[in-house]
């Protein structure tokens, strides 16, 4: 018998008392759930009362990790980037600019790692960000196989500024303004 066939022939009654089961089943079936809901529910709440906590120093100190690294790597010659700001900042010398914006990253990096520079940090990290960007627009050749989605190993590196300035953006976001902050001479 074809299930057109079958449905034609149950009457509606009989449907209407099988949804009626169906639906009582579930109704029973669903009086275990709330327990495992709530306890879902209060693993949630503590969860994300954990993160909110720890987000926001997570959030600094990766940042200065991350700036105190790159930096350390341009000081000692050992930034797979070099190669990269070398041709993209042609016009300076490379054994004076290299060292030098590693050392403006460790800079960062330190500011975001200690509380009352997070600001001089922030500041900085706006400063250098623009720059990062440049080998997208004065290297494309080299920073895409095919403009504007198709990048190499190179625009990659690049694009993921873009986290960092995320990043940032949230950790100066969550900074009280100096106009609510009771200032010392």
């Amino acid at each position: 018998m074809s299930r057109c066939t079958s449905f034609h022939s149950k009457s509606l009654t009989h449907i209407l008392a099988e949804s009626c089961l169906y639906l009582r089943n579930e109704r029973q079936a669903n009086l275990v759930q709330p327990n495992k809901l709530s306890a879902l529910k209060e693993f949630d709440v503590k969860l994300i009362g954990f993160l909110n906590r720890v987000s926001l120093p997570a959030l600094q100190i990766s940042l200065g990790i991350i700036f105190i690294w790159y930096g350390a790597l341009k000081i000692f010659g050992d930034s797979p980037a070099n190669d990269l700001i070398t041709k993209t900042i042609y016009w300076f010398d490379p054994a004076i600019f290299i060292p030098v914006l590693g050392v403006w990253e460790m800079v960062i990096g330190l500011c975001l790692l200690v509380p009352s520079f997070f600001r001089v940090g922030l500041f900085l990290l706006a400063l250098q960000m623009p720059g990062t960007f440049l080998p997208l627009i004065l290297l494309p050749e080299v920073c895409f196989e095919s403009v504007p989605f198709n990048l190499t190993l190179e625009g990659q590196y690049i694009v993921k500024n873009l986290v960092l300035i995320g990043a940032a953006i949230v950790v100066g976001g969550r900074l009280t303004p100096l106009a609510n902050k009771k200032l010392t001479p």
